[in-house]
């Protein structure tokens, strides 16, 4: 049985919904959280928490858990093959989290999950949103089912082609890249680094090479014509053609692959009276620097708090969240952007941008700056 009202329906428990459900219950509100899949995902997607991240979560209560469970990491490496272009170390950073945290996301999903259920919350499935009126004191949302739940705030939460946001009349532009990328979680032998997170420019393309805590690695990769469902061969491919060159790794699993293709979109406005934007659902960019996730929490937080000063009778910070967060997600998707083209400029050019990279990354203030901008703080 649906509830009929509530203050705020939350529409998508991914990371991002779930963070604001366990924000509004921690302000002491009531909060309904819909999502239509019958149970949360199972697949890793989204595997790296940066510092800031972890900075922002810290009043959830959730940081803790989350680095007890994740593997920490103080190198970002951006190399050409077996040689280092640009080391970025963490370990320097004005935060008490030097490090990012690599964990898979249904992990990440499932101690923010534990959180909700430690407030009282609980997420209602299989519901989608299928219908959506406001009016000046508070919306309505439709249920699949038929159902009406009667709230005060709506956030969509439910990812890149939300229904929410389209009913809500509120617009998402931007490009599409002509760049299919795969995504290949591996087993080996031995010879890729378990200290790092490898950003390996090739002759071939881009290669993204990142531990996990169970001893398995992240492979992402530039692949015209991505296959669906990669096996040990092309994971092989990938790492011989792209990854260490003295190390011969050898493929002997491939635990989940996947393929998609770059979108770089930012919603023109993230409010739209009594609905928010927040996550995917108002941005989406290409997975260079592992952005994507950390940027839909800090969304998420920020938005819970400024949905709670709402309901008490000041909704202004909700126009702030609108603004800053927006802003933030433009800043984001610049740089996420910048890391692909420096990845993809043409083969003729690649030998040069090698030679500049390797002088830049002997200045370590180019090192310091890029770190920061990663972590998620470069005003620090």
């Amino acid at each position: 049985m649906t509830p009929r009202s509530t203050e705020v329906v939350v529409v998508g428990a991914g990371p991002v919904g779930l963070a604001v459900a366990v924000g509004l219950r921690l302000h002491g509100h009531d909060v309904v959280l819909i999502d239509k899949l019958a149970e949360g995902t199972n697949t890793s997607r989204a595997c790296v928490i940066h510092p800031r991240t972890l900075e922002v979560l810290e009043p959830l209560g959730v940081t803790k858990e989350l680095v007890e469970r994740g593997l920490e990491l103080e190198d970002f490496t951006i190399r050409a093959g077996s040689r280092k272009l640009i080391p970025v170390g963490f370990e320097d950073l004005p935060t008490d989290y030097p490090f990012v945290t690599m964990i898979p996301q249904p992990v990440t999903e499932q101690v923010l999950l534990e959180r909700l259920q430690e407030l009282g919350g609980t997420v209602l499935r299989p519901y989608a949103a299928t219908g959506l009126t406001q009016n000046a004191d508070g919306a309505k949302v439709t249920l699949d089912n038929g159902d009406v739940i009667q709230a005060q705030y709506v956030v969509a939460a439910d990812g890149m082609n939300s229904t929410t946001r389209e009913l809500a009349g509120l617009r998402m532009p931007g490009n599409t890249l002509e760049l299919s990328l795969s995504l290949v979680d591996i087993r080996v032998e031995s010879g890729l680094p378990t200290d790092e997170v490898g950003l390996y420019f090739a002759a071939s393309g881009l290669l993204v090479v990142a531990p996990l805590p169970d001893g398995s690695f992240r492979l992402v990769g530039e692949v015209h014509d991505a296959p669906e469902h990669p096996d040990i061969a092309f994971a092989q491919q990938l790492v011989d053609d792209r990854g260490p060159r003295k190390a011969h790794p050898k493929v002997t699993e491939v635990v989940w692959g996947s393929r998609f293709r770059i979108h770089e979109r930012v919603a023109d406005e993230y409010r739209s009276g009594r609905v928010l934007l927040a996550g995917d659902a108002a941005h989406t960019h290409s997975p260079a620097g592992g952005q994507g996730m950390n940027l839909g929490l800090r969304d998420a937080v920020a938005l819970a708090d400024a949905l709670s000063q709402a309901l008490k009778g000041d909704d202004s910070d909700l126009d702030t969240y609108a603004t800053n967060s927006r802003a933030e997600a433009v800043r984001v998707i610049g740089l996420a952007h910048r890391l692909t083209r420096l990845a993809n400029v043409p083969p003729a050019i690649r030998p040069v941008r090698n030679a500049v990279l390797s002088i830049v990354g002997r200045v370590g203030k180019a090192q310091t700056g890029l770190a920061k901008q990663l972590a998620g703080f470069p005003e620090r």
